[in-house]
This record gives structure tokens, C-alpha cells and sequence, in this order.
């Protein structure tokens, strides 16, 4: 029931390559002679030589890559003002884990990202979705291969097979991963506002006090302190480690104004310095 709430967002959205001088009967420099149009908007100004991929193309192809290595998946898809989009396959069959709690159930996930502006990296890679608060976490190294051939007049990606990839991804991270989890969430935290607050000044992801003369927790951080708590009594169990994390998380992924890679990579820097805490 809980994977029937997943965002569903349009990705595939209108988009074309068009000669930017037939939009504006101006000449422009090299480099800059096509622009991209993303639902009626112009979003990226490209060289000729620049090779559009589509979302149709993209993640239709990847979804095909599930498809064919027979593995059950949910979908979770995100628009960002047409711009940048990411679709999350998140696999679902015997591959589960439970953190130390039945109700706490981890899942591999797949993500694809796309971007129209440039702002994103056409990618793959692997990750885990967590069931409480379905945030999706990124501390995987695991990521997908794939080659994109810009011709004149077409763009071709060749992908690969997913078979072995996700076998090889279970074998050697997966259950590696979620045991370090499962390690975290063996330690309490007694104080959470001291732990908000040394985490904070770790990765430097936002400012804890509220401005230099209150040292109070801020707004984002009062509300890592509030989700850590709220989880604890969710799930019958002491403020710990795992629950930090996720908290920061859930407020990476929800509150702050980050691209999808920023997302990320302070999604593995945050899994680092609270894992060094274990």
C-alpha cells in the first residue's frame, strides 16, 4: 500500500531541439546556435553538435532494462519545472531487509536522471528505498554504465544488461550497506540536539543556531530534531544513529533546495560522518 503513494510527476513532458536564429531572426556566436525547448520553454541554449536526449527515449529504454531482467518494480517519478527528472524503479521481490525492526523495510532501488538544462548528468545508479519515510538513499557506489553516441542527426544510447548488474550489486553491497545500517541503529543518541548540532558542523550542510547573536537551533534544524523524534516514537525505539541520518535525509530530500546530484552527494558525505560516530 505504501509504494501506491509514490510520486508520480509527468516526465515526459514536450521537448525538441530547435536552431535558436529561427526563434529570433538573429545570428548568435559559436557554440550557442540551438536551443532546447522543454514544454514551451526554452530551458538550454546548446552547440549544433549537442546531441538532445529525450525522456522517451531514456527512461523508456531503462524501464525495458527491467522489464527484460524479469525483476518487480514500483515506480516514483520527479519533474523539476521541467528541467531536470529522475524516475526511481524501486525492486521489490525476496531482496528485503528489515533494520533491526519489522516495520523499518529497506528495498533496492534503481534511479535514472535526465536533464534538459544541462543541470544533471544522464545516469544510473543504485540505491535503497526506505519504507517510513520513503526517502531514497544514495550511499551506494554501485553505479550503471552506459555509452550515448551523439550523430548529426540522432542520438543512440547503448545500455547494459541488468541481469548481472543487479546480482552483482546485491552480492557486493547491498547486504554490506544495510549491515552498517543495522550497526547504527545499534547506537542511542542521548542528546539530539547535540548530535544535530556536531553533525551540522561536520558537513557543513546548514547552519545550526539560528543567526550569530541566538544559538538556538534554527527552523531546518528544529525540524532534524522534531522527524528523529517523531520516528523514535513511530517505531517504538530509542533516538539512535540510523534515525539521525534518515532524518537529515528525509530534510536533503524534502525541505532544502538541492539538484538532484547535490541531493546525493551530501546524502553519502552525511552517511560518513554519522557512520564514523558507530
Amino acid at each position: 500500500m505504501y509504494l501506491s503513494k509514490l510520486q508520480q510527476d509527468d516526465v515526459f513532458v514536450p521537448s525538441e531541439m530547435v536552431a535558436l536564429k529561427s526563434l529570433t531572426q538573429m545570428d548568435s556566436r559559436r557554440g550557442l546556435e540551438q536551443a532546447i525547448i522543454s514544454n514551451g520553454k526554452i530551458v538550454n541554449i546548446v552547440s549544433k553538435s549537442y546531441g538532445h536526449i529525450p525522456n522517451e527515449l531514456f527512461f523508456k529504454i531503462a524501464e525495458q532494462m527491467l522489464i527484460d531482467a524479469k525483476l518487480n518494480y514500483h515506480k516514483r517519478s520527479i519533474n523539476r519545472m521541467d528541467r531536470s527528472f529522475i524516475i526511481d524503479f524501486i525492486i521489490e521481490d525476496t531482496n528485503q531487509f528489515s533494520v533491526k525492526n519489522t516495520e523499518d523495510l529497506i528495498l533496492p532501488m534503481l534511479r535514472f536522471k535526465n536533464s534538459y538544462d544541462g543541470s544533471e548528468k544522464t545516469s544510473g545508479h543504485f540505491g535503497f528505498y526506505r519504507k517510513v519515510c520513503s526517502n531514497g538513499l544514495h550511499v551506494s557506489q554501485e553505479t550503471l554504465e552506459f555509452s550515448i553516441r551523439h550523430t548529426k542527426h540522432n542520438t543512440d544510447l547503448m545500455m547494459p544488461r541488468l541481469n548481472h548488474l543487479f546480482d552483482k550489486f546485491l552480492d557486493n553491497e547491498f547486504y554490506s550497506i544495510v549491515q552498517k545500517f543495522d550497526a547504527m541503529k545499534s547506537i542511542d543518541i542521548i542528546d539530539t540536539k547535540a548530535f544535530v548540532k556536531h553533525i551540522l558542523e561536520k558537513t557543513k550542510l546548514f547552519r545550526y543556531e539560528c543567526s550569530d547573536t541566538n544559538d538556538d537551533p534554527s527552523k531546518k534544524s528544529r525540524e532534524v530534531i522534531e522527524i528523529l523524534n517523531h520516528e523514535a516514537v513511530l517505531l517504538n525505539e530509542n533516538p539512535n544513529l540510523w534515525l539521525g541520518y534518515n532524518a537529515f535525509n528525509s530534510l536533503l530530500h524534502g525541505t532544502l533546495k538541492k539538484t538532484f546530484s547535490q541531493q546525493e552527494k551530501f546524502d553519502k558525505v552525511l552517511f560518513n560522518e554519522i557512520y564514523a560516530m558507530v
